[in-house]
C-alpha cells in the first residue's frame, strides 16, 4: 500500500508517534491527512486536517466516517497506559478503561471503515501495538493485557478483511520517547524513526513491523525454551 496520494486517518495525531506518523504520510506524499483528536485544537501540525475523534465515542467514529469517504488507509495509534499491575487495587477499573481506548477503540474504527476501504479499492490499516503486547511487567500488567487484545485484533482483520484486499499491519516496538514515557528510566526510540520504519513496511507490503531493537529481540526469544513472557522461574 502506497501513501502516495492516499487518504490517510492517524487516531491520537496531536503529539508523540500520532503527530510523527501525520508528518511521515506527508512525507511520503499522502494527498490527505486527518488527524483526529479528542480536541481538535491541540493539533499542531502543519499540512494536515484536524479533526474530533475519541475513538471510544460511537457519534465521533460515526461522522468520522461520513467525513472521509476517501479514506485509504487508517492508522489506529491512539491509546492510554494507566501504569497499573493486574493485581493491583484498581485493576478491573484500570483494564477496562485501556481496553476501551486500546482495544474497543480500533475494533470499531476498524469495522466502521472497512466498508469505506473496500469501496475505495483496499486500502490499509495499521495497529500501533507493542512489545508489551508479548510480555507483561508489574508496573504495565493491564496495559499488557489490552495490548495482547488488539494484537489478536490485529490478526483477525487480517484473516478477514483479506477478500477485500485490505492490508493490515501489527506495529510493535519498545518504549518511545514520548509524554507516555516520560516518568520511565529506560532506552527510547525516537517517534520519527518508529513512524519512518511503519511507513516503509506498510508500502513493502508487510503484515508485521518490528519498529525497534526491543520489539525485535522479544520477538526473537519466542523461540527460547524459556521465553522472556513466561518471566522468571519459581526459586531463581
Amino acid at each position: 500500500m502506497n501513501f502516495k496520494d492516499a487518504v490517510v486517518l492517524v487516531t491520537g495525531a496531536n503529539r508523540g508517534l500520532g503527530k510523527a506518523l501525520a508528518q511521515a504520510a506527508l512525507n511520503a506524499g499522502a494527498r490527505k491527512v486527518y488527524a483526529g483528536a479528542r480536541n481538535p485544537a491541540a493539533v499542531t501540525l502543519p499540512g494536515v486536517t484536524p479533526i474530533k475523534l475519541d475513538v471510544t465515542s460511537e457519534a465521533d467514529i460515526a461522522a468520522a466516517v461520513q467525513a472521509i469517504p476517501d479514506l485509504t488507509i487508517l492508522i489506529n495509534n491512539a491509546g492510554i497506559s494507566s501504569g497499573g499491575g493486574v493485581t493491583s487495587p484498581e485493576a478491573i477499573a484500570t483494564a477496562r478503561l485501556e481496553l476501551e481506548a486500546n482495544f474497543f477503540g480500533p475494533l470499531a474504527l476498524s469495522n466502521a471503515f472497512a466498508p469505506t476501504l473496500k469501496r475505495n479499492g483496499g486500502g490499509a490499516i495499521v495497529n500501533i501495538l507493542s512489545a508489551l503486547s508479548w510480555i507483561s511487567l508489574p508496573s504495565t500488567g493491564t496495559y499488557s493485557v489490552s495490548k495482547a487484545a488488539a494484537w489478536a485484533l490485529t490478526n483477525g482483520l487480517r484473516g478477514e478483511l483479506f477478500a477485500q484486499n485490505t492490508q493490515v499491519l501489527g506495529a510493535h516496538m519498545g518504549y518511545m520517547d514520548t509524554d507516555m514515557t516520560a516518568g520511565i528510566d529506560a532506552p527510547k526510540a525516537a517517534p520519527a524513526d518508529v513512524a519512518q520504519a511503519i511507513v516503509t513496511a506498510l508500502e513493502a507490503g508487510e503484515s508485521e513491523v518490528l519498529a525497534d531493537d526491543t520489539a525485535r529481540q522479544v520477538k526473537a526469544g519466542f523461540g527460547l525454551p524459556r521465553s522472556a513472557y513466561l518471566g522468571a522461574p519459581l526459586g531463581a
